[in-house]
């Protein structure tokens, strides 16, 4: 007897159609704010990040993205000082995502859970591609 799904993919071969990286709930401490009261002082960022690759074959860490590499791009924006929009530390993420060319587009969030009195947190999400 002939297995029908084995037939169908043996005719119709699956294609890898995308490759995504993610971060989760990485918690940063930047400086960031406009107000008076938010300069000199560090405050929590909740971050996720998530990458899509231009789609190819994944054997080896040098084939994809590492997410050390992401968490460490998000600290050094944090170290290099004072951001004044979390749409700007945002956006400064993304585009340093996209340095690496296997990705296509990056989508970063951020929350920043002290922002404002009543909500788990508030923050922005930006989409960056090419």
């Amino acid at each position: 007897m002939i297995d029908a799904a084995a037939a169908t993919v043996a005719i119709n071969p699956p294609t890898l159609e995308a490759v995504t990286v993610f971060v989760r709930g990485l918690e940063i401490q930047a400086g960031i704010g406009i107000h008076d009261h938010e300069h000199g002082r560090l405050q929590p960022l909740v971050l996720d990040v998530t990458l899509e690759l231009r789609p190819g074959p994944v054997e080896r860490l040098s084939d994809t993205v590492d997410y050390e590499s992401v968490a460490r791009a998000a600290r050094d924006i944090a170290a290099s000082g004072h951001v004044g929009l979390v749409e700007s530390f945002a956006q400064r993420l993304a585009t340093a995502c996209l340095d690496d060319a296997r990705v296509r587009r990056v989508t970063v969030r951020i929350d920043k859970p002290t922002a404002l009195d009543g909500a788990r947190a508030a923050g922005c999400e930006i989409v960056l591609g090419r």
